[in-house]
């Protein structure tokens, strides 16, 4: 490969390094992207009156009003259910038919995973351990249950935001995506059974006695989360289907605006209580790390930067070996889902365009899968770190016990990609 295509590839993988640099020690994941998009400018030579012009038309695109609007009501959403104790309420309602030891120590950490709320597995942690007594469970096998299980749900849950930007991103709409992905689910599942539930020392008496499912109280208790997902898929793929002017997007907002009125009704929230979670401060981080990522993809398409790339990736070859490394370095290094589809998939996409690949669907799933991984791997990731600090153990002592699985399901999304192209 001659040096002056060379160079294009070894500037963008020193932005990218940056960004992981300033993620790894702390300067945040919004701030590290948008000083990422700054580099870039720099390092091609693209002048601040371009820099500034390609990153005011993002912020001023309607698909991005639409992300982080979403991110918005999911952030709410969440939080109504947990400050108004619907979600306590709805987990110990669904435990009445819980018989088996084993599904019982999963139930929870599943249900929780169904909300996307940041370091949502410390509120599992408590109800795996309730779930445990009894049960010659070490420390290690009840944060590997509560961590893994939290998060079956990553590559196939249309509340997580990092599978609606990768929509985005993609073109491919949400409900059609999910279409593609669902085998994460059964993948996660069988890894989780195989490495963490089977080997578990189970007493064959159950620890306490169980209470009669209420079949109506539970379907009012999971009523919004039932709304957002049901009128979130229906009405966007309503609009996919009638090929409306509207943004697909406009129906995850439309579902999740209506859950969010519904969950507020149910606990007699005011007006007050629920523009009170607008203040919260992870809120707003979420939000800009959505800005910083429009930046960044305005800068790599209106500086040209994606043609300039295309250039010297050599062909498909090396186009497959970006979008496995990229996604799971970020992935491995953030421990969070939005970092990698943000910072990554404008790029991967963008040459996936250039080279002429008319479907992109398999370089979507296979970048979704190999970020997975690596942010399942990840040691910084928050949810295995709460947990790890819940039941006293040392992180190193555990992080192991992660490799195998997350080996796997690397390897799954990868033979998944040559399937699907």
């Amino acid at each position: 490969m001659e040096t002056s295509a060379v160079i294009p590839l070894a500037k963008i993988l020193f932005v990218f390094v940056a960004m992981l640099s300033g993620i790894k020690y702390r300067l945040g994941i919004g701030p590290s992207i948008l000083a990422g998009s700054v580099l870039t400018g720099l390092l091609f030579g693209i002048s601040p009156e371009l820099w500034i012009a390609a990153a005011a038309s993002s912020l001023l695109d309607l698909k991005l009003v639409l992300l982080a609007l979403i991110v918005t009501l999911i952030m709410i959403l969440s939080r109504i259910m947990e400050n108004s104790g619907q979600s306590r309420r709805l987990m110990a309602e669904l435990s009445g038919f819980l018989k088996w030891p084993r599904l019982k120590l999963v139930f929870f950490p599943a249900l929780i995973g169904l909300l996307p709320m940041p370091g949502g597995a410390v509120f599992s942690a408590p109800m795996v351990k309730d779930a445990a007594r009894g049960h010659d469970l070490s420390s290690k096998d009840k944060i590997l249950v509560n961590y893994w299980f939290r998060h079956v749900w990553e590559l196939i849950w249309p509340l997580y935001p990092g599978l609606i930007l990768a929509a985005h991103f993609s073109g491919i709409p949400l409900v059609k995506l999910l279409g593609y992905t669902w085998p994460g689910l059964l993948v996660c599942l069988v890894l989780g059974w195989f490495f963490y539930l089977y080997p578990l020392k189970i007493n064959p008496a159950e620890p306490g006695p169980s209470t009669a499912l209420n079949p109506g109280k539970a379907f009012l208790l999971s009523l919004p989360l039932l709304i957002a997902i049901a009128g979130s898929l229906g009405l966007e793929a309503l609009v996919w289907y009638l090929d409306t002017a509207l943004a697909p997007e406009t129906g995850l907002v439309a579902g999740l605006f209506l859950a969010i009125i519904v969950c507020v009704r149910q606990n007699s929230f005011t007006f007050k209580q629920t523009a009170a979670f607008l203040k919260e401060r992870h809120l707003w981080q979420m939000v800009f790390v959505v800005l910083s990522i429009f930046i960044f993809k305005g800068i790599l398409d209106d500086g040209g930067i994606v043609r300039e790339i295309s250039g010297s990736i050599a062909g498909p070859s090396t186009l497959l070996a970006a979008t496995v490394m990229l996604p799971m370095l970020v992935g491995l290094i953030s421990g969070i889902t939005i970092a990698f589809v943000g910072s990554t998939f404008p790029l991967i996409l963008g040459i996936v365009d250039q080279l002429g690949i008319q479907v992109n669907t398999a370089y979507v799933v296979l970048g979704l899968f190999s970020g997975f991984a690596g942010v399942m791997v990840s040691p910084i990731h928050i949810c295995f770190l709460l947990t790890c600090e819940f039941f006293h153990a040392n992180v190193a002592s555990v992080w192991p016990r992660l490799f195998a699985p997350c080996l796997i399901l690397f390897i799954f999304g990868l033979g998944y990609f040559y399937l699907l192209s």
